[in-house]
Parts: structure tokens; sequence; C-alpha cells
């Protein structure tokens, strides 16, 4: 009788002692798909309906039938013209800051493993506030000066952080570290400049340091949709390297992911989105950082999902816009103040939480 065959190697069991390891790595989202989408599409149309709102109110009230029926074209020519000459252009800058925010805010969050992270906290919205103000101050403030200075000083910012943090490659933990301290000297300098300035230079920076959507033009619109549209599809197709970032450098580099590339790319995508949304709107604070948190806990996803971040950026900004216009009526207070007043809570709530996780964030 023919003695059995022997099994194969692979079916043979571990020798005894021997440890066996299985590599973890983060679902890209079969069951939370659905999920996913259905938060996407809730956001999506949430802000248009705010956004509607907000270009229905002013001095000339116009119904959100009529404001619908404008934005598609139909309507006679006086609404037609308050609608879209008027209104839309803040109404878009608002929007396409606010995803680029939370475009970006997730990119930094994911990136560097930190729910912190945001441009907010690592320089590069203050590096654009003082090139902005420098050009106050020096009376380079005509025409798209703002715009151009606030771009230059957010990619300047961004630039000096990474190289400031590049000790044979970077890390996500450096970049956060030299980021907040590069923040501070941006911050101290833009008082310099302001206490510098006379009275009426100071009232200029200080409405722009802010955060303000009031006066915006379609010739601020443009710029920043060519930009949104280069550079979120880049922010998107990066996304599936990022996420093996989060197992950790050493990791995703055995997994082949090239990690000083991706983080170089990621961080290039981050900050020029920042710099462009900062230079149409300026330094909208805390939208970039509240924005992916809450996206993150309504979709109830492992990581800050892009897409559903820019939607929840958006909501959050012309929100904030429309209660700014509509908290005081005989005046309209900038957005970033209340940006401002309603993200510090939530910095609060994730400060504790890292707390009491027993990580920094």
């Amino acid at each position: 009788m023919a003695s059995p065959s022997p099994a194969p190697p692979s079916a043979a069991a571990p020798p005894a002692g021997h440890r066996t390891f299985r590599l973890a790595v983060p679902p890209v989202s079969g069951v939370l798909r659905p999920r996913l989408l259905a938060v996407c599409a809730f956001l999506t149309v949430a802000a248009f309906l705010v956004l509607c709102w907000g270009v229905s109110i002013g001095d000339y009230p116009i119904g959100l039938p009529s404001v619908a029926g404008a934005l598609a074209g139909y309507g006679d020519p006086g609404t037609l013209l308050v609608v879209r000459g008027l209104r839309l252009p803040r109404a878009l800058i608002g929007a396409l800051a606010g995803v680029a925010f939370g475009v970006s805010g997730a990119v930094f969050q994911t990136m560097t493993r930190n729910p912190l992270a945001s441009p907010d906290m690592i320089g590069l919205t203050q590096g654009a506030g003082v090139a902005v103000v420098a050009g106050i101050v020096l009376g380079w403030d005509a025409g798209p000066g703002p715009q151009a200075l606030g771009l230059l000083g957010a990619l300047a910012t961004g630039l000096l952080v990474y190289v400031l943090a590049w000790r044979r490659g970077t890390t996500g933990h450096r970049l956060v570290l030299v980021g907040i301290g590069v923040s501070w000297i941006c911050t101290s300098a833009t008082d310099y400049l302001v206490a510098k300035g006379g009275r009426f230079q100071a009232q200029a920076a200080l409405g722009w340091l802010v955060g303000n959507l009031n006066g915006r033009g379609w010739d601020q619109v443009g710029p920043l949709a060519l930009a949104m549209a280069v550079l979120v599809p880049v922010a998107l197709a990066l996304g599936r390297l990022t996420r093996t970032l989060q197992l950790g450098d050493d990791v995703a580099a055995g997994l082949g992911t090239p990690v000083q590339r991706v983080r170089l790319a990621l961080l290039l995508t981050g900050v020029g989105l920042v710099a462009f949304a900062t230079a149409a709107a300026g330094p909208i604070v805390f939208a970039a950082l509240a924005a992916p948190q809450i996206a993150q806990r309504l979709a109830r996803t492992a990581w800050p999902p892009p897409v559903a971040s820019g939607l929840t950026g958006a909501l959050v900004v012309l929100s904030s816009d429309l209660l700014a216009r509509e908290l005081l009526p005989s005046t309209e207070l900038p957005v970033g103040i209340v940006t401002g007043v309603l993200g510090a809570p939530v910095l609060l709530w994730l400060l504790i939480r890292a707390d009491r996780a027993g990580s920094g964030g």
C-alpha cells in the first residue's frame, strides 16, 4: 500500500515557537463606502442650500425660488444682476475656499497622523498674513497685490517649514513642531508690521487677517477655481498612497511607497490649496482644523476623507458667513471671527481627547 504523499510546504504547520505576523492595513472602504457616499451627498445638498440662502439675503431680499432660477439663468434682469453679478462671487469664494481648507486639512492630518495638524497650526496662514501685511504697509495693496502676496507668503512658508524639518528625510511629527515655531515667528512679525504701519494701514491689515468675504468679485473666483481644478484631483490621486503612511514610515517604505516623495507631493498640494484659498478669502481660521474631524466622524472612517472634508469645509465657511451677516445685520462681521468662535471648542475637544488617549495628538 502506497504511503501518503507529504503535505506541500504551504500547508505545513509552522514549527514550534514560531510566531506569524499579519500586516494590518487600513481598510480601503468596502463597508463604509455607502455611508461615505451618503454623507457626501448630504453635505453637497446642505452646502448648496446654505449658498442659496446666503445669496438671497441683503438690502434687496430675493426669495429662494428666484435665487435658484437666477442661478440657472432664468429671471428678470434686475434679479440676474443682483444674484449672478453681485452676490454669487462672494458665495463661490466662500464655498471654494472652504473646500480648499477642508481638503488641505485632511491632507496634513493624514500625512502627519495628527488631528491637530492644520495650516493654522503649522504656520502657512500666518506666512500668508506676513506677506500681505508687509504689502499693505509698503503700499503694494493695489489691485491683485494682496492675493499675489498671500499666495507667495504661504508657498514660501511651506518651503521653509519643509527645509527646516529635513533631517535625512522628514517626519510628520517634525513637520508639526517646526511649523508651530515658524507660525509664532510669523505672528510676531505680523504684529510688528501692524504696529509699525499707520492707522488706516493697520485697519486694512486687520480686516484681511481675520478672514473676510466682503467685497469679493469674479476676479478672485477665477484663479481659485483654476487652482482647485488642478490641486484637488492631485490630492485625491495621492490618497491611496497616503493611507500607507498611516502604518509608519518604515512599514510604508517596506510596502514600496516612496515615503519622502509622497510626503513632499502632499505638502506641496496642501500648501497650494491653502495659498490660493488664503489669497482669495484671507486666513479663515479653524476651517482646515475642524472640517476634517467633523467629516471623519460623520463618515466613520479611520482617516479624514478628502472629499467629505472639502464639502464640510464649504458648509462650515458658508454657514459661518451667513451667521456673521445675520448676527448683526447693521454690521457684517468678518467670517473668520465666527469660524474662530466655533472652531475654538473643537480645538479644545481635540486636545482633551488626545490627552485622555495618552498621545500628543
